[in-house]
C-alpha cells in the first residue's frame, strides 16, 4: 500500500521504539512480526484496542477492521482520491461495492459538491451570456 513519506516517517520512528521494547523484553520478546504489539512483541488483539478506546469509538456492532477500512474510504474520498483509487486500496473486484459498502459522504464533502455544482453553473449560464437572475 503506497504511503506518504510523513506516515513513513512515523512508522520508522514506531519500529525503532519497538527494536528498544525488544532487547529491554530479551528473551521474553516475541518476534510476531506484527506492527502494533504490546511490550513484549505479542500482536494486539482488536478487543483490546476497542476496549481501550474512548468508549465512543469503534461504533457498537463494527468490527474495528470494519471500522478502519470505512473510515480510511471515507478519509480517502474528502480528501478528493478518485473512487477508482479507493476501490484498488481496498482490493475490491468492484466500484459499486467500495461505493455502496465503504463510502459515506462527509458533510464538508458534501457542501463542497454542492458548492462546485453551483460553480459550474454559474460559469456555463455566464459563458452563454445568461446571467441567473435573483
Amino acid at each position: 500500500m503506497p504511503l506518504d513519506a510523513e506516515t513513513v516517517r512515523v512508522l520508522i520512528r514506531h519500529r525503532e521504539r519497538q527494536e528498544k521494547l525488544s532487547a529491554t523484553a530479551g528473551t521474553r520478546w516475541q518476534d510476531s512480526g506484527y506492527v502494533f504489539t504490546t511490550a513484549d512483541g505479542e500482536p494486539l488483539r482488536p478487543d483490546y484496542l476497542t476496549g481501550r478506546s474512548a468508549g465512543w469509538w469503534p461504533p457498537p456492532g463494527c468490527r474495528l477492521s470494519s471500522c478502519l477500512r470505512h473510515g480510511a474510504a471515507t478519509l480517502a474520498l474528502a480528501a478528493r482520491t478518485d473512487l477508482k483509487v479507493v476501490q484498488a486500496m481496498l482490493g475490491h473486484a468492484s466500484i459499486v461495492l467500495t461505493a455502496d459498502t465503504y463510502v459515506s459522504v462527509l458533510p464538508e464533502v458534501a457542501h463542497e459538491a454542492a458548492r462546485e455544482t453551483a460553480r459550474l453553473v454559474l460559469n456555463a449560464a455566464s459563458a452563454l451570456g445568461r446571467g441567473l437572475s435573483s
